[in-house]
């Protein structure tokens, strides 16, 4: 039986969603040991990869039980009982040819700051950008809206077959002392919203032109590679 999770977790305690040679402390090879202990071999498919320190609040996952796991919420507890910062937030059956990648059609991000630098217990989940214009922050932020070549955004490392996605939405919250920036789309390239954020702030921050920002977004001409810090990112929805 196919089914489909939805799993929140903590990056600092990972190197990454995606099964790696050496490491073991990846998402993946964390939920496959425990499925693996509980006799279900399945290998498990992500939504997305996310970054290593990057956390997620609603990654989905697609992997096949055996007959006799028929009672979900018993596995479901049976598998928060023994991973460790890793929780699964609901199992439900799917069709026999879901998948938990090719079947997404919008993933959605929240990057999470402050102004004032975080607290000891705040530091890990929370990013710190002292000096900005939220007005500024606004009006950068719809120039990523639509198709775009992000060719300017991306890590290289993962195969891909085109540099090309589209952005639905961007929006900018704040609450109280907190910051909130969001990124939907189709799809996003390796730390794609890192380096998105980054420019965005350094155009808040009166660091970069609007011209120069444009140009990178347009694949001309290349002005910002470094990415934001990965405490403040999460990967928060997925919707099929």
């Amino acid at each position: 039986m196919r089914v489909k999770a939805i799993v929140a977790y903590d990056g600092n305690f990972f190197e990454g969603f995606q099964k790696q040679t050496r490491t073991t402390k990846t998402i993946t090879t964390s939920i496959e040991t425990a499925l693996k202990s509980l006799h279900i071999e399945s290998p498990i498919i992500g939504s997305g990869r996310t970054d290593a320190g990057v956390h997620a609040t609603g990654q989905v996952i697609s992997f096949d039980l055996p007959h006799f796991w028929s009672d979900r919420e018993k596995l479901l507890r049976e598998l928060n009982r023994k991973l460790k910062h890793i929780e699964f937030k609901h199992i439900s059956q799917a069709s026999d040819d879901f998948h938990a990648r090719f079947h997404a059609k919008r993933r959605i991000y929240r990057y999470v700051f402050k102004q004032k630098k975080p607290s000891i217990f705040e530091e890990n989940y929370i990013s710190y950008y002292p000096s900005f214009d939220p007005n500024r922050l606004c009006e950068v932020l719809k120039y990523f809206e639509g198709e775009h070549d992000f060719c300017f955004f991306y890590k290289s490392g993962s195969k891909i077959h085109t540099t090309i996605r589209e952005i639905y939405s961007t929006s900018y919250k704040q609450r109280g002392e907190y910051h909130f920036i969001y990124f939907e789309a189709n799809g996003f390239l390796r730390s794609q919203v890192r380096m998105m954020i980054e420019i965005v702030m350094l155009y808040a921050d009166n660091k970069i032109t609007m011209n120069e920002l444009k140009d990178q977004i347009d694949a001309k001409e290349r002005y910002c590679t470094n990415i934001a810090p990965a405490e403040g990112l999460y990967l928060a929805r997925v919707i099929y």
